[in-house]
């Protein structure tokens, strides 16, 4: 008939035979990443938005605090902070009465009256003759002006960025945030933990923070000089100095990317690997890698009491739902999964068997385990797991406990939102 349009067979196979294979795949693999990417987006925008109004008119209230705790190591003493203003009461004294030297490491360093009392007591250490090193994060402090970080001349700062210079020679190498949060004075006593340095920490979230004595030290310090001497010239260096013990009972595991060296992740897979009764963690953001998780289902699976500790609701809402990702498989093997709702939580703490414990800057995610500069420090000593133990007893009266029934009940949109995000592990 005219005007029709006769195509025959042999026509149609040449022009399938023309369109070659791989490009019909990248076309499927490229329509298919950008449905994803869609859903992504669609889903974490909704997060935001149900996030937001839900703390809209919500008013700041101060977090419950613990105490303060001692124990003693090895004949070091060893104090536990739960409250930020006597964390940087004492890191403030500490810097007022420094002699040689402070050593500092921080991630957010805000422009507040902490921030500032901070600044000012490095500036005057210095002005007396002490050596000052400072090392900060710049992707973390991007919205902190210039302006406020007013050093003396005295110190020395390394404002460090997410991407150094040498970044194509090595990403792995010479990226990554400088997420410990580290204060040395004099190689004497030596702090770390999970305090930023701001107001809002010291009164509104729950953190955790160590303070060490004596030979202990030498750790956090060697951690800070590692990281420094790798980025400076040598004229530039922090000197190293001798430990006082080899095989001390209080160690430091420290990430420094720019060596390649992430024994953290190493250091819990062992705890984990040994646990015979308990394992208690807390962690801020929770998203391990395959290894991590399943070394905590396995630990479940032959009778270990597994309690996971983390926010019912952190400062990051797409952290919260891509850990929610793990729960399912974590409640069937019996991991008791317990949602902090007092305040937000940020502490980054375990206790294994009652003899085994970490206190540091390193989330229980892949940032902080693969990517990150962080410290923990490592401690075998039942007085001091004992300590760790009251605590996070202290802090459980403030949990839900989440049970597996209640978990399978949950709405369906939430468990295709959890499902959308499961890519994202990988980058956080």
């Amino acid at each position: 008939m005219s005007g029709n349009l006769i195509v025959s067979g042999g026509e149609i196979m040449a022009v399938v035979k023309r369109i070659k294979p791989s490009r019909i795949l990248f076309r499927t693999a490229a329509t298919g990443l950008g449905t994803l990417f869609a859903a992504q987006g669609v889903v974490i925008a909704g997060l935001a938005g149900v996030d937001w109004w839900k703390h809209r008119n919500r008013k700041a209230r101060d977090a419950p605090r613990p105490g303060t705790f001692t124990a003693e190591v090895e004949g070091n003493p060893v104090t536990v902070y739960t409250d930020g203003n006597s964390v940087y009461k004492d890191m403030l004294s500490a810097i007022d009465d420094a002699q040689d030297s402070v050593l500092l490491q921080t991630f957010i360093w805000k422009n507040d009256e902490v921030g500032q009392q901070f600044l000012d007591a490095l500036n005057r250490a210095a002005d007396r003759g002490v050596a000052v090193y400072v090392v900060y994060d710049g992707f973390a402090n991007t919205v902190i002006p210039n302006s406020f970080y007013r050093f003396s001349e005295k110190i020395t700062v390394f404002r460090m960025p997410i991407m150094r210079r040498s970044f194509w020679r090595g990403p792995l190498r010479y990226s990554g945030y400088m997420h410990s949060k580290i204060l040395v004075v004099d190689d004497r006593v030596g702090f770390v933990g999970g305090y930023n340095i701001g107001s809002m920490y010291s009164n509104q979230w729950r953190d955790t923070h160590i303070r060490e004595e004596g030979s202990a030290v030498w750790g956090l310090r060697n951690a800070i000089a590692s990281a420094w001497n790798e980025v400076r010239e040598a004229h530039e260096n922090i000197p190293w100095v001798a430990p006082q013990k080899w095989d001390p009972e209080i160690r430091v595991a420290a990430n420094i990317p720019i060596q390649i060296v992430y024994p953290i992740r190493g250091m819990y897979l062992n705890a984990i690997e040994r646990a015979q009764s308990h394992i208690w963690i807390n962690t801020p953001y929770f998203i391990p890698d395959q290894q991590v998780i399943g070394a905590l289902l396995n630990a479940a699976r032959r009778g270990v009491d597994v309690r996971v500790m983390v926010p019912k609701d952190s400062n990051h809402i797409l952290a919260d739902w891509v850990s929610r990702g793990f729960y399912g498989e974590l409640l069937e093997a019996g991991v008791t999964i317990l949602l902090y709702s007092a305040s937000m939580i940020h502490a980054k703490t375990a206790t294994v068997d009652g003899v085994w414990s970490t206190v540091g800057t390193a989330n229980l995610d892949r940032l902080s385990l693969s990517f990150n500069y962080e410290t923990n420090v490592e401690i075998i000593d039942h007085g001091f797991a004992s300590q760790m133990e009251k605590i996070f007893r202290s802090d459980m009266e403030h949990c839900e406990t989440l049970t597996s029934p209640e978990w399978r009940e949950r709405h369906p949109m939430a468990r295709i939102a959890e499902t959308v995000l499961v890519p994202l592990r990988l980058f956080l």
